[in-house]
């Protein structure tokens, strides 16, 4: 739901900011600052309610502070409870559409954080049975944001919805993995030829071929879960730039200890709190580790189109699930639009790392006023994976059947059968039959046999292409 489709009644809240008032329709539970953010922001067109995990992330941080804030003294309990209240309903998935600032914005991510401020400061002020608004009874800075700046708050929320996201997307990326086993295991039998520089290599199984891009995936779930490790560091109580003004002593240690409880997730104050306020490391790292995945995922899509393309003229070796006519012109064509969508994501998702990089290394001093497009591009990335990853495991991976016959057939009619003779034959003879199989178009076993280089019992052993897979020893003449 998008809060342009919230039913308005025409009454109106007046509110005001440095800049001046400002009419406020009664049914929003935003302020006068996320206002300004809407009208100065139409970026991307993507809103935080898009990400149903960082508004989550948010509502953790604020429910953090106000536990820490009144565990200090600093707030008023009953206020402390009404925000605690109102943040755990957003936590629970309500007033998700009063989150409407655009995720790329100017001021370092002070419109997000103040969204949230005034959306649990409004509902804070119903619980307490106030009119929203009335915020000498709690007010989105004095007490939502207490102790707290957006340079501490927005980043810290940014690297739990991450933490949450990136474990959504190692699940999917599981579920593809096993989907290629599976594969694996099916496809273990089908001889096929090997490839190498698009030319015959070795014969090989098609069963290996798909454990291979298993194997080849399951690299990336360690190496997301560690680079995940790096977002569990953060600057709660840094403030304004990790000095801690304005902050309690203590604040930081509470606060950090009352965000493990309710997150669940092992949180540590960084030890050195400017560094960490300006520091976009953490971000870099898991952006490179998103476009890794993204360039292995492209790579296996380009070879299930090569693999596929035909079925007539091309290699033809397996069939993917035909998933609707491929064109308005030519009758009968069917597309691998499954792979190429992914394809599409990968080029997405390297280009939001770019994006990434150079936005980290554009931040100036002691903050990076950057981070808006950072977290936008990850969460970008994060969600086009995981979408991307499912569809080609429902649409694709699973129905993919092989065409065992063709599979052979190229074996057998491929000069790639040399390779296996270089130990009998030595490397100069082997080569020789590979020139005279491509000028004649005869086949290496009728040359072998030909030239009277090897019995037609030997040939058969070295030559049989199920012994041609796995390593083995000379066989002894």
């Amino acid at each position: 739901m998008n809060f342009t489709d919230i039913k308005l009644s025409g009454k109106t809240r007046r509110e005001h900011d440095l800049l001046g008032e400002m009419e406020i329709p009664a049914e929003y539970y935003f302020g006068v600052q996320t206002m300004r953010a809407v009208e100065n922001f139409h970026i991307s067109r993507v809103r935080l309610c898009f990400f149903p995990e960082l508004i989550r992330a948010l509502a953790d941080v604020k429910q953090g502070a106000a536990m820490a804030n009144l565990e200090l003294g600093l707030l008023d309990p009953a206020i402390a409870d009404a925000i605690v209240r109102a943040c755990e309903e957003l936590r629970a998935g309500k007033l998700r559409e009063q989150f409407v600032v655009d995720m790329v914005q100017g001021g370092a991510g002070t419109s997000t954080n103040m969204n949230a401020n005034e959306v649990i400061a409004n509902r804070a002020l119903e619980l307490l049975g106030h009119e929203k608004g009335e915020y000498q009874y709690c007010h989105p800075n004095n007490h939502v944001n207490l102790s707290q700046s957006t340079n501490d708050a927005y980043p810290t929320a940014v690297k739990i919805a991450l933490v949450r996201s990136i474990e959504k997307l190692v699940g999917a990326l599981r579920e593809l993995i096993a989907a290629f086993h599976a594969k694996g295991g099916e496809f273990a039998h089908v001889i096929k030829m090997g490839r190498t520089q698009l030319q015959d290599a070795v014969p090989m199984t098609l069963g290996q071929e798909f454990e291979a891009y298993a194997a080849n995936l399951a690299e990336e779930t360690e190496r997301l879960e560690v680079n995940l490790k790096l977002f569990y560091e953060i600057n709660m109580g840094a403030t304004a730039i990790g000095t801690g003004i304005n902050a309690d002593p203590d604040y930081a240690e509470v606060c950090t200890r009352c965000l493990r409880g309710i997150t669940g997730l092992p949180l540590v104050k960084a030890s050195n709190m400017i560094e960490a306020t300006n520091d976009t490391g953490a971000f870099i790292m898991n952006s490179s580790a998103l476009k890794r995945l993204a360039v292995k995922l492209s790579k296996i899509c380009n070879d299930l189109r090569l693999l596929s393309s035909g079925p007539r003229c091309g290699l033809n070796e397996i069939n993917l699930p035909p998933r609707q006519p491929g064109s308005s012109i030519m009758p009968g064509k069917v597309n691998p639009v499954i792979p190429e969508v992914v394809n599409q994501v990968a080029f997405r998702v390297i280009g939001n790392d770019l994006t990434v990089t150079i936005a980290s290394e554009a931040g100036q001093l002691e903050l990076n006023v950057m981070e808006p497009i950072i977290v936008h591009c990850l969460f970008e990335s994060i969600e086009m994976l995981v979408n991307a990853m499912n569809t080609l495991r429902e649409k694709c991976i699973v129905g993919i059947t092989a065409n065992e016959e063709v599979c052979r057939r190229m074996v057998y009619n491929s000069i790639g059968l040399v390779t296996a003779l270089n130990p009998y034959l030595g490397y100069e003879t082997s080569t020789m039959l590979a020139k005279e199989a491509l000028e004649t178009g005869k086949g290496i076993y009728d040359l072998v046999l030909e030239h009277k280089l090897m019995s037609e019992e030997e040939l058969h052993k070295v030559l049989r292409p199920e012994n041609m897979v796995h390593p083995r020893r000379k066989i002894e003449e």
